[in-house]
């Protein structure tokens, strides 16, 4: 007889995993091997406490460490190219695109320190809060950029 694993459980898990692996290639079955768990039962628990699927949960982590990066970086210092790709976005115009739509800003101005609004972030339209990711079910793609949703 199996232990189910709580499902706040396995987001921990893999959130855990992704703390310290978050520019690094992550497959499906590689997270649900570290969660320990089947990919369908991984699925389920991202959709349950999360509110959306295991990818989108990582490209929101990513997106999330890269703005970090890009405020925290001395402008002229580093490049939107080189924290992009140092948290796993290899396609450019897609980072840029899905970083504007989330945070209402091109990653550059976040680089150049343009958002106005110090320490607080700048709006995300999505949400009306200042710096918080909100759920987009319209949006699909994997911070490669590869289209797969899932």
């Amino acid at each position: 007889m199996s232990l189910r694993v709580p499902h706040s459980e396995i987001i921990e898990r893999v959130d855990s995993f992704l703390r310290d692996n978050l520019g690094e290639p992550v497959t499906m079955s590689h997270l649900s091997r570290v969660a320990g768990v089947s990919e369908r039962t991984l699925r389920a628990a991202f959709h349950h406490v999360v509110g959306t699927s295991p990818k989108q949960h990582i490209i929101r982590q990513r997106l999330q460490a890269a703005r970090a990066a890009l405020r925290a970086a001395v402008p002229g210092s580093a490049t939107v190219t080189d924290i992009a790709m140092s948290y796993g976005f290899f396609e450019l115009g897609r980072f840029a695109g899905r970083y504007r739509h989330t945070f209402g800003e091109v990653p550059s101005s976040t680089l150049r320190h343009d958002d106005h609004g110090g320490s607080h972030g700048s709006l995300d339209r999505r949400s009306g809060h200042r710096g918080e990711l909100q759920r987009d079910p319209d949006r699909c793609g994997n911070a490669h950029g590869d289209g797969d949703g899932g």
